[in-house]
C-alpha cells in the first residue's frame, strides 16, 4: 500500500483491515498509522472466544475505552468488576489497570478505542501475575 492511499483514506474496508491474532482475541485493526493518517486515536474489534480473557493489564501512555458490540465481558477497571452488555462501555484512564474477561459461553466482540495514536512505549504493560491482580481473577490464557 503506497503512502499516499493510507494518507488520503477516510473510509476502511474488510479487505483494508488488519487481522491479527493475539493471545486474547482476534485483532481486527481499523485505525492505526500503518491504515489511516491518524493524529489521536486508534480503534480494533476484538473477537474474544468463550473462556478467553485479557489479563490485567495497563497503558501507561493512552486512555481507553472498551464498548461491547455483541456478547458479554466480565471487565475490571482497578479493582472494580462490571458485567458489560452490548451497547455498553468502560472508561479506562490512562495507567490504569484493567482486563477483559469472557467466561459466557457465547463469544464477545468489542471495540477498544485508544488515544493518542502517538504515544511513547510501553504501549502495554501486563500485571496480572502481579498482586493484588493475580489473587483476584488469574488469567485463563496460554
Amino acid at each position: 500500500m503506497s503512502s499516499d492511499s493510507i494518507l488520503n483514506r477516510r473510509f476502511v474496508t474488510e479487505s483494508e483491515k488488519i487481522d491479527i491474532q493475539s493471545p486474547w482475541t482476534l485483532e481486527e485493526w481499523l485505525c492505526r498509522s500503518d491504515i489511516v493518517n491518524n493524529e489521536h486515536l486508534m480503534l480494533v474489534r476484538a473477537n474474544m472466544e468463550p473462556g478467553k480473557d485479557h489479563p490485567f493489564h495497563k497503558h501507561p501512555t493512552r486512555e481507553e475505552i472498551i464498548y461491547v458490540v455483541s456478547g458479554r465481558a466480565e471487565q475490571w477497571v482497578g479493582e472494580t468488576k462490571r458485567i458489560l452488555s452490548a451497547g455498553e462501555m468502560a472508561f479506562i484512564p490512562m495507567g490504569e489497570v484493567h482486563g477483559t474477561y469472557n467466561p459466557f459461553p457465547e463469544k464477545l466482540v468489542f471495540l477498544a478505542i485508544l488515544s493518542p495514536a502517538n504515544a511513547e512505549e510501553p504501549g502495554i504493560v501486563d500485571v496480572s501475575a502481579e498482586e493484588p491482580w493475580f489473587s483476584l481473577k488469574p488469567a485463563t490464557v496460554a
